[in-house]
């Protein structure tokens, strides 16, 4: 295997591990992002703290697309013989600033919020006036991780 095989090789893997992680890490955030609510509006504490559980778990994971996603900007594509992308790139540097958008709000408002009305559940307490503000930050969100993908794919300023 010669050097340029090799290269296409690390590029297709670097590939195939950004988009796997983004597949099975983002998808599920988005997914726990979107439908945590549900748990508040069911009066479920249960519910709540496994949706806490799992989108702080995914927010976390997501760190391997940006990982990956490094990696493969950095490599040389098989195809055109040149770095994939760079920094300077629009759709590189606004796709990981939305990426840290996403995640500070799952952090630090859904997580945060989805706790709180676990324990004001767990001591019979209504909490139907969280419902909304996680309803619109998992909305957020997916409107985010959307825009990202769009970015990804289209590739503006790149």
């Amino acid at each position: 295997m010669g050097w340029a095989s090799t290269l296409g090789a690390v590029f297709k893997i670097l590939f195939v591990l950004h988009l796997l992680a983004a597949i099975f890490a983002v998808g599920p955030l988005i997914h726990a992002a979107t439908t945590a609510s549900r748990g508040i509006r069911q009066g479920n504490p249960a519910a709540t703290a496994y949706s806490s559980r799992m989108a702080k778990i995914y927010a976390y994971v997501s760190v391997l697309v940006i990982v990956f996603g490094f990696g493969l900007m950095s490599s040389t594509s098989p195809f055109t013989h040149q770095e994939t992308a760079s920094f300077t790139e629009t759709w590189i540097w606004l796709s990981l600033v939305l990426w840290a958008v996403a995640v500070a709000l799952t952090l630090g408002v859904i997580a945060p919020t989805l706790d709180k009305a676990t324990a004001a559940l767990g001591s019979g307490e209504k909490v139907t006036n969280l419902t909304g503000r996680v309803a619109a930050s998992g909305g957020v969100v997916g409107l985010i991780f959307a825009a990202v993908v769009v970015l990804m794919v289209y590739q503006p300023g790149g």
